[in-house]
């Protein structure tokens, strides 16, 4: 059985005061209701986990209810970073499920696609992440004023989201991560712990993730994209 565990009880500071970044309106819809969508549609997925700020469970069952969504899904709380969220979220998954993926909920643009190709590549190597190629040319500075090292870029690669997994995998590695006392960000970083080795999925469309002002323009335009074809 597969499942998702979308995170979504970040406070999107980088947004701006007084925003919520998650229910901001996208194409004129709330930005996490296209990011469940994505996966209330994907076949690959049986069931989904939302993870929210605490007191929004409501709101989310509100938006299930008025879109109609039918494949079963659970809220549970978040925790203070992001790594205890996607914690919550691996501990209210179903007892037979057995592969996760786990999702930015400001990143609306996946495909099925994508989803199932992580899924396959997760199944037979343990974890899988959504990656593209880096195609800027990357420099390394120590103090942050000058350039000490230039990077190969043929060998570098920017990860996104799904992460997915085989989940005794990563209950396996988070649970190592937060015994070290360690706060990660990505999950993948967690595998590193225990010698998982992680799969990269490359994306052949924008995969973007909904940070600052600026991204709204580029997330619509790429669901209009989507929504075209």
């Amino acid at each position: 059985m597969t499942a998702a565990v979308i995170v979504a009880a970040g406070q999107g500071t980088r947004m701006g005061p007084g925003v919520d970044k998650l229910f901001l309106p996208i194409g004129g819809q709330p930005l996490i209701l296209h990011t469940w969508r994505r996966f209330e549609t994907a076949a690959c997925v049986n069931e989904i986990v939302l993870v929210v700020r605490d007191g929004l469970q409501p709101a989310f069952a509100e938006l299930a209810h008025q879109h109609r969504f039918l494949k079963p899904f659970r809220c549970v709380a978040g925790g203070s970073e992001r790594q205890d969220s996607v914690w919550n979220g691996l501990a209210a998954l179903s007892p037979a499920c057995d592969l996760v993926a786990i999702h930015d909920g400001a990143r609306p643009c996946v495909t099925e696609a994508l989803i199932a190709a992580t899924l396959a590549a997760a199944r037979e190597t343990g974890a899988a992440v959504a990656a593209q190629r880096v195609t800027d040319t990357i420099k390394q500075s120590e103090d942050g004023m000058v350039i000490s090292s230039h990077l190969d870029r043929n060998k570098l690669w920017a990860v996104q989201t799904p992460q997915t997994f085989r989940l005794e995998v990563i209950r396996r590695a988070i649970a190592e991560a937060r015994s070290r006392g360690l706060n990660l960000t990505d999950d993948t970083a967690a595998c590193e712990l225990i010698g998982q080795p992680v799969r990269l999925v490359e994306g052949v469309d924008p995969n973007p993730k909904v940070t600052r002002p600026a991204d709204v323009a580029f997330v619509e335009a790429c669901l209009r994209s989507l929504s075209s074809r």
